[in-house]
């Protein structure tokens, strides 16, 4: 501790310090070398003077937010609020102040300095103020009654996705596709990435001309006009978004694949059909819920012939450890609600659990990296036209989602996996060949 922080710190004990500026504050949180530049709706500064990324507190109700609900909560919302602004990065790709922050360090200020702030600014700060309009809290926004029931998740799914096809189509590009690609090359672009993702599943499905494949949580019906177009199959897709299935049956006409291929805007657990060839399940895992795993890779599994395959794409954890909802924080409060994520290993526990037996497993997490990265430039070229279309507010939502969704699969706090299972028979008939046939 320097000569000053000790002379400070004496001094907050025996009450001689007069109030603290909010720069101060920081300096004393962060440091006055912070690599970012502080500036308060009280006139001070903190941090350093020359670092490219600001940030400004414009009024006491940023100050309340971060307070009462510390960490990225409340920053969050006063950002969304415009109670927090940052300049040197574009409100669609926030990674390098996400980068930024996580990389700072907080010193935890003393029960002195505590009190002497508190007395700067006022018993009033601690009082939570409204959250943004657009936060989904327990109970409000969504249907009341069980997490995962089928008006629940038809209500969680409509909060994220009916955002509208025109704001969905400036961030995703034209696949329209809205999970992880696989890239097959460094330089491959984004459209050629999900191109080839979507060849990797029907490959690792094994379709050929004449089988029936069954897309659940199909989004805008990529994977189901793929197989279509290139594997001669017939397609099921089903989605609990309205506006998904409209747009992705109006494609479907378009490009004269009607009759070949239908998205359906359904509950995957209403599907009537079965004795299909195939199942893909790409990016619906994680609206499931852990409790329900078993249910749903049982129904899945009854959705198959004999000897037919399920693949399973989604996003997990890097261990086991944290199965649970991702509620509390701002990915389950205001993109994913009642979203949950847990291991690759509980999933391939609940595959076999439910009597499939696992082929193949393989890690995409640097692939998402690159996906989201492509999506917050497309953010950034139609932000404008964006921000008309869907309000500033969530605007800013979906910068701050992807670019931090960016940071943590960079950092192996999440991953993406394909794991591939068959409905091998009673007598251990899977139809699945001796060494796997996908290439790469």
């Amino acid at each position: 501790m320097s000569v000053d922080s000790r002379t400070r710190e004496s001094a907050y004990r025996y009450g001689a310090v007069p109030e603290a500026t909010l720069g101060e504050m920081f300096d004393e949180l962060f440091g006055p070398g912070a690599p970012v530049r502080f500036s308060a709706y009280d006139g001070s500064t903190g941090g350093s003077a020359s670092a490219p990324i600001g940030v400004r507190v414009t009024n006491p109700r940023g100050v309340s937010y971060m307070v009462t609900s510390p960490g990225s909560l409340g920053m969050a919302r006063a950002y969304l609020q415009g109670d927090l602004v940052v300049d040197g990065v574009h409100p669609g790709d926030p990674y390098d102040l996400l980068k930024l922050i996580d990389g700072l360090r907080m010193r935890r200020p003393s029960p002195q300095q505590a009190v002497q702030w508190l007395r700067t600014l006022g018993v009033g700060t601690l009082v939570p103020p409204e959250p943004p309009p657009m936060e989904v809290r327990p109970f409000r926004r969504l249907a009341q009654g069980l997490r995962h029931s089928t008006h629940r998740d038809a209500n969680a799914i409509s909060y994220h996705y009916d955002v509208s096809n025109a704001f969905y189509e400036m961030v995703l590009g034209p696949s329209m596709t809205y999970t992880c690609a696989c890239y097959p090359s460094e330089d491959s672009t984004l459209e050629e990435a999900q191109e080839h993702k979507y060849d990797l599943v029907a490959r690792k499905l094994g379709l050929t001309p004449g089988m029936r494949l069954l897309d659940v949580g199909c989004g805008w019906g990529g994977m189901v006009r793929h197989a279509v177009r290139h594997y001669g199959v017939t397609a099921i897709g089903v989605t609990l978004s309205r506006e998904q299935a409209a747009w992705g049956q109006r494609r479907i006409e378009a490009e004269g694949l009607a009759g070949k291929a239908e998205v359906r805007h359904l509950d995957y657990r209403h599907v009537p059909e079965r004795g299909f060839d195939a199942v893909s399940s790409i990016g619906l895992i994680e609206h499931i819920g852990v409790k329900n795993y078993p249910a749903y890779f049982r129904f899945l599994r009854s959705r198959l012939r004999s000897g037919g395959r399920l693949l399973n794409h989604g996003i997990t954890r890097q261990d086991n450890q944290h199965p649970g909802l991702e509620r509390r924080g701002f990915i389950g409060r205001y993109v994913f609600p009642d979203g949950e994520l847990t291991g690759s290993g509980d999933i391939v526990r609940a595959m076999e659990d439910a009597g499939l037996e696992v082929q193949h497993h393989e890690n995409l997490r640097v692939h998402y990296a690159k996906t989201l990265s492509a999506w917050c430039d497309n953010l950034v070229a139609n932000w404008d036209t964006a921000v008309a279309d869907a309000g500033l507010p969530i605007s800013k939502v979906w910068g701050l989602y992807m670019a931090g969704s960016q940071l943590g699969f960079e950092m192996n706090q999440i991953q993406l996996h394909q794991i591939l299972a068959t409905r091998t028979s009673d007598e251990g008939e899977s139809q699945y060949p001796l060494r796997h046939d996908f290439g790469v």
